[in-house]
């Protein structure tokens, strides 16, 4: 995943809530990248609602 591509939340693994679970299946944009539990890096996407939240990179996919 690189900066400024458009992604689709394809799937949530855990650590939800209601605004999280609503952004299954939108586009975003991918603005940064962010260390997670130490070994993995996941991906802060905004949507067009101007709202952002972290992804592991095995639950967006890019948008062609």
């Amino acid at each position: 995943m690189e900066i400024g591509q458009k992604v689709k939340v394809c799937r949530i693994k855990d650590r939800v809530n209601g605004g999280v679970a609503s952004k299954l299946g939108k586009v975003g944009t991918v603005k940064e990248y962010k260390m997670t539990d130490g070994s993995g890096v996941g991906v802060v996407v905004q949507f067009d609602d101007r709202t952002a939240t972290w992804f592991f990179e095995d639950e967006i996919q890019p948008v062609n």
